[in-house]
């Protein structure tokens, strides 16, 4: 299973142990990493409680990938999340969009998502 499958795929929680850290050789930048302004979160929407985090986690300014697997797009449940999800989008002057039916992608303040694919 590869590292995206692993990391959209349901299943439950996920740990920390699930995720690689990659071995990046960052030269004469070693050991300059500062703290992230921003995170890439990745969650997973089985059902409307699972709005709560998601909406924190973008007031908090974060990214977020969505799973959303489980419903279909003419589903009225999802068809309430995503209402939800494009007014905390739009509170935060982010931005929200759907890649296909399996993905909802929720950015933060000054982050737009692009609606082209770079290849």
């Amino acid at each position: 299973m590869g590292i995206m499958s692993k990391i959209i795929s349901g299943g439950g929680q996920h740990t920390t142990d699930e995720y690689l850290d990659l071995d990046i050789d960052l030269g004469d930048v070693e050991g300059s990493r500062g703290e992230a302004g921003m995170n890439v979160r990745i969650a997973t929407i089985s059902g409307q409680q699972d709005v709560i985090d998601i909406k924190d986690a973008v007031y908090d300014g974060d990214l977020v990938i969505a799973d959303i697997t489980r419903h279909t797009t003419s589903d009225s449940t999802m068809e309430h999340i995503v209402d939800d999800l494009r007014q905390v989008a739009e509170e935060v002057d982010g931005d929200i969009a759907q890649k296909d039916d399996d993905q909802i992608i929720i950015a933060p303040t000054g982050v737009a998502v692009a609606r082209r694919k770079l290849n």
